[in-house]
């Protein structure tokens, strides 16, 4: 897969800031169809750090219930990639 199909954004959230600033991890949305290893290849080449470990949820959203019946919720795919200690990336 292109890099830039693997990664869809970053996300920016509490949770997500602090572990950037403490641990030196970052959360990103990818493809649901994306691999470990082709989501550690996208970051290194579109960013220019090194990884060190990549961790991936499958987050379904909730059923929601509509007039017309019930509508299964959208699965996205988190991954949180940890970086080198001596690379940084910069989303802000």
């Amino acid at each position: 897969m292109n890099p830039i199909h693997v990664i869809k954004q970053p996300l920016l959230t509490e949770k997500s800031t602090f572990g950037a600033s403490e641990f030196n991890q970052h959360a990103f949305l990818v493809d649901t169809r994306a691999r470990k290893d082709e989501i550690k290849a996208a970051i290194e080449e579109l960013y220019g750090v090194r990884v060190t470990h990549v961790t991936t949820q499958n987050r379904k959203d909730r059923r929601r219930r509509y007039r017309y019946g019930i509508v299964p919720g959208r699965t996205t795919k988190k991954a949180i990639v940890r970086l080198h200690p001596e690379d940084a990336i910069e989303l802000l």
